[in-house]
């Protein structure tokens, strides 16, 4: 059995390498298999997380269209063939896997992401590998992660993964889209881009999956932001987890920003948990990056989406750019008739007071950690 002191290793593949016309791809499991297999013999504990059963129901049953109702469907036709190809080619490396299946309503509260975080561990220490996937069987469209690299870095938060490996089609975050862009070049490196312009150069969905290279750099932001090391990479090359585990350069990095976050740091930094949003004025988000403010209602602009007092709601810019989460001691509907108003006046307007702070600095993260360290 692996001990808790082992290196944690989430690996994402996408539908384009899992699944095709002609059902699951048997070669590239197996593949995956032995290459866990190794990584496992060299200490490491990996959890996977797949795509495909929506694409492996389709070669199965030919339904039309995308409508939410279709994919349910075909992700309950897909789901059973895609497990039992993971369960045999697993075994034949003298592994065990279970599947995982989660939607955003499992992870709303702190509670429920205990629980998944708890019984993914607990497969760990069993020495088993999880491979997880969204449940897309019920979830609707208000509660789908909406692609599986959000889900792959929910589960690397999960169990305080140090590394994860995103593997699909496309060798890395380029230059430019390599497909019509015959000069292109690979950026090994995203700490040498810009943010701004990493976001730009990021494109639209890949064919066959519903992510694409932006939700991919979104996913690799936001896991490095939390403490850990990320690799867009492609999924093709040969032996590139064992490649990767040995320290090769593949693909483009996102080094971690900092230390692995808390675990309540991480639930607090997660965008899949998040209900809502609020937008601030520039000097509440310097005194929240630069002093290490808590949210007053004075520098609160606009509120967006509906939630309830103790929910995680993201705080954005005026340009909308997400920059902190945290929990709000309001919901909407009072914090908008409060906002931009001073906190003295908050028991007048809606005739008691929770607090002065909308968010409290200790239930508030930042999400870009050289921000967080005051640079």
């Amino acid at each position: 059995m692996t001990s808790h002191g082992s290196r944690r290793i989430v690996v994402k593949c996408g539908t384009r390498l899992l699944a095709g016309s002609s059902g699951v791809n048997h070669a590239f499991v197996a593949n995956m298999a032995r290459q866990i297999a190794q990584v496992r013999a060299q200490g490491a504990q990996v959890a996977l997380v797949t795509s495909g059963a929506v694409a492996v129901g389709r070669s199965i049953v030919a339904l039309p269209g995308d409508a939410l109702v279709t994919r349910q469907v075909l992700a309950a036709i897909g789901q059973a063939p895609l497990m039992a190809q993971y369960s045999q080619c697993f075994a034949e490396q003298g592994m065990t896997v279970a599947q995982t299946l989660l939607s955003r309503a499992d992870l709303h509260n702190r509670t429920g992401y205990l629980n998944a975080r708890n019984a993914l561990g607990g497969l760990f220490d069993a020495g088993v590998v999880p491979i997880a996937n969204e449940n897309d069987v019920v979830a609707t469209e208000e509660l789908r992660f909406g692609d599986n690299d959000r889900l792959s870095v929910l589960i690397a938060k999960l169990v305080g993964a140090d590394r994860l490996y995103i593997l699909s089609r496309t060798a890395g975050l380029y230059t430019a889209d390599p497909e019509s862009e015959p000069l292109a070049e690979l950026i090994p490196d995203a700490g040498a881009i810009p943010r701004a312009d990493l976001e730009r150069i990021a494109g639209g969905a890949s064919h066959g999956g519903l992510g694409g290279m932006r939700s991919k750099l979104q996913a690799a932001l936001e896991a490095s932001a939390d403490g850990i090391d990320v690799v867009i990479a492609g999924g093709d090359e040969p032996n590139v987890i064992v490649r990767l585990e040995s320290g090769e350069r593949l693909g483009t990095r996102f080094a971690s920003q900092g230390p692995r976050r808390s675990s309540r740091a991480r639930w607090l930094s997660s965008s899949v948990a998040q209900r809502g949003s609020i937008v601030v004025d520039d000097g509440a988000r310097r005194a929240l990056v630069s002093n290490g403010s808590s949210l007053l209602p004075a520098g609160i602009t606009r509120v967006e989406g509906a939630f309830e007092r103790g929910d995680l709601v993201s705080l954005m810019d005026a340009s909308g750019n997400v920059f902190a989460r945290g929990l709000v001691n309001y919901p909407s509907t009072d914090l908008d008739r409060i906002r931009g108003k001073p906190s003295a006046v908050i028991g007048a307007i809606l005739g008691a007071s929770s607090g002065d702070e909308a968010v409290h600095r200790n239930n508030l993260v930042l999400i870009d950690r050289d921000a967080e360290r005051g640079k």
